[in-house]
C-alpha cells in the first residue's frame, strides 16, 4: 500500500474492518454457520476468479470479475449475511489486479464484496426471501413474490460497492466528493437485476430435491453466458477506446476544429434515427460521423494551419484526406460501413465531388448522411472570422443545395430530427489558436469559398 495516499488507506482500512465485523459472527462461538455451503460457494467463487486471471477460447480479453455476480447473489440467498460475506473474500484476494498497488487493491476489493455481499443478504433476509426459496419439507417455491426479496437484494448489491467506490474516488483519485457518488448506481442496477435472477434460479435448485449438484449443472451455462455479455461490453469499450484516440490525435493536430468530429457524429445519428436504421448500423454511422476527417493525421500540418488562401498545390493536398483516412482505418474490422463513409463524405450527388467524382445512388449512403451531417456543423460553428448561422439559416441553406450537393432525404432527415430534437449552440463553438491568442480575424487557410455556406469545400 505504499503508493496508496494517506487518506485512502485509513478509508481502505476502515472498510476492512466494518467487513470483519460483518463477518464476525459467522466465526463466533456456537455460531451454526452452514459451512459446507459456505465452502462450497467460496470455492467456487475462487475457481471463477482463477479462471478470470486465463485467456479463454482464444479471447484477447480475460474473464470480467461481472462474470461471477450471479454465484454471490445466490450466496446472499442461501446463507446469512455473516457468512455470505465470507463467500467472496478468497476470490477477492486472489483476483486479477490490473494496477497497482495490487495489496491495496485486492485488499479494498475483498472488504467490498463482503460488505456488499452481507449487506444483499440482510436485505433478503429482512423481506422474508429464505423461505421463499422452498425446498423445506418438500415446499414448493413462492412465486411470483421470491422476485421481491431477490430485486431488493440487486438493489443493494447495485447501491453498497456505489457508495463505498464514491468514498475511494474521493480519498485515492481526489475526485471532488460532490461529483464522488453521482449517478454511480444507475448504470449497474439493471445487469444486477439479470444476476439476481441468475442466482435466484440457482438458489432454488440448490434448496431443491436434486440439490447442489443441479445448481452446479446450471452454473456453466450461466456463467458462459455472462462471460459472453462482458466481452461484449469489453469490446465496446475497446472500439470507444479507439475512436476517442483517433479523434484526440485529429484534435491535437487540427485544433482549429475542436470538437467538431463529435457533433457531426452526433448529427449523423440524429439523421439515421429519423431513418430508422438498426441500432448496429446507427453506431456505425456514428463512428463514421465521428472520424469522417481522420484524414486530416496524414495532411502536413503547415497546410491544416496555415493562415491565407491555399496554392492549388495546397488544395489538391488536403483533398486527399478522404482516402488518407480510408487507409488509416482499413484494418479496423468494426467500423464497417463507416470506411465508405470516410472516404466518399466530400462526393457530391451531381458528380463533381471528390475523391472520384461519385454521383447519385453511387454515394454509399453512409457518406450521404455524414456529408449533411457535416456541412451542417459548419455552418452552424462559430470560427474566429465568422460567427455561426441560426440552425434554420443553415437547414434552409442545405434544403437549397438539396439534389446538386447533398441527398434531399438526409436533409429531409436532420430538418425534421431538429425540429424533434433541437441543437445546441453552446455545443457548436469551435474556437481557433488565432482567437485564444487574441489576433484578428481572417479567413482559415483551406476555408471553402464556394455556395451552401462553404459546406461543400475540403473542411
Amino acid at each position: 500500500m505504499r503508493g496508496t495516499p494517506g487518506a485512502a488507506r485509513v478509508y481502505i482500512l476502515c472498510v476492512a474492518v466494518c467487513a470483519a465485523l460483518c463477518a464476525l459472527p459467522a466465526v463466533s462461538p456456537g455460531a451454526e454457520t452452514p459451512w459446507g455451503t459456505l465452502g462450497l460457494l467460496a470455492a467456487l467463487h475462487l475457481a471463477c476468479e482463477l479462471l478470470g486471471r486465463c485467456r479463454l477460447l482464444g479471447s484477447s480479453v480475460p474473464i470480467g470479475a461481472g462474470s461471477f455476480f450471479p454465484l454471490l447473489l445466490a450466496a446472499a440467498f442461501l446463507l446469512p449475511p455473516s457468512a455470505a460475506a465470507l463467500v467472496a473474500v478468497p476470490g477477492a484476494l486472489a483476483g486479477r489486479v490490473e494496477r497497482p498497488p495490487a495489496a491495496a487493491r485486492r485488499i479494498w476489493r475483498a472488504a467490498q464484496l463482503a460488505l456488499t455481499v452481507g449487506a444483499a443478504s440482510w436485505a433478503y433476509g429482512l423481506l422474508g426471501g429464505p423461505g421463499t426459496l422452498g425446498g423445506t419439507g418438500g415446499a414448493e417455491p413462492d412465486l411470483p413474490y421470491a422476485l421481491v426479496p431477490a430485486c431488493a437484494a440487486a438493489l443493494v448489491f447495485s447501491l453498497v460497492p456505489a457508495a463505498l467506490d464514491g468514498g475511494i474516488l474521493a480519498t485515492a483519485e481526489r475526485v471532488a466528493v460532490r461529483h464522488a457518488w453521482r449517478g454511480a448506481a444507475a448504470g449497474s442496477l439493471g445487469p444486477h437485476l439479470v444476476h439476481a435472477l441468475a442466482g435466484l434460479m440457482m438458489a432454488v435448485l440448490w434448496r431443491s430435491s436434486y440439490g447442489p449438484v443441479s445448481a452446479l449443472v446450471v452454473l456453466l451455462p450461466m456463467y458462459i453466458n455472462c462471460w459472453v455479455f462482458a466481452q461484449y461490453h469489453r469490446r465496446h469499450a475497446a472500439h470507444r477506446a479507439t475512436i476517442r484516440a483517433l479523434v484526440q490525435a485529429v484534435d491535437i493536430k487540427d485544433g482549429y476544429t475542436r470538437g467538431h468530429s463529435e457533433r457531426v457524429g452526433r448529427a449523423s445519428e440524429l439523421i439515421a434515427r429519423e431513418l430508422g436504421m438498426e441500432e448496429s448500423r446507427m453506431e456505425a454511422l456514428r463512428f463514421a460521423g465521428i472520424l469522417h476527417d481522420v484524414g486530416k493525421l496524414g495532411v502536413p500540418t503547415r497546410v491544416l494551419r496555415k493562415d491565407g488562401p491555399l496554392t492549388p498545390e495546397e488544395r489538391r493536398v488536403i483533398e486527399l484526406h478522404p482516402e488518407y483516412g480510408h487507409e488509416i482505418v482499413r484494418g479496423i474490422g468494426f467500423l464497417d460501413e463507416a470506411r465508405a463513409a470516410i472516404l466518399h463524405h466530400h462526393e457530391r450527388l451531381d458528380g463533381s465531388g471528390y475523391p472520384y467524382g461519385l454521383a447519385g445512388a453511387q454515394i454509399p449512403e453512409f457518406a450521404r448522411v455524414v456529408a449533411v451531417a457535416d456541412a451542417f456543423d459548419a455552418m452552424t460553428s462559430t470560427r474566429s472570422y465568422r460567427r455561426g448561422r441560426p440552425v434554420p439559416v443553415a437547414v434552409e441553406e442545405l434544403e437549397r443545395c438539396a439534389g446538386s450537393q447533398f441527398d434531399p432525404r438526409m436533409v429531409r432527415a436532420l430538418a425534421r430530427a431538429l425540429d424533434r430534437h433541437g441543437w445546441s449552440a453552446e455545443a457548436n463553438t469551435v474556437t481557433s489558436e488565432e482567437e485564444q491568442a487574441g489576433l484578428p480575424h481572417q479567413k482559415r487557410a483551406g476555408e471553402p469559398t464556394g455556395t451552401a455556406g462553404r459546406p461543400g469545400g475540403p473542411r
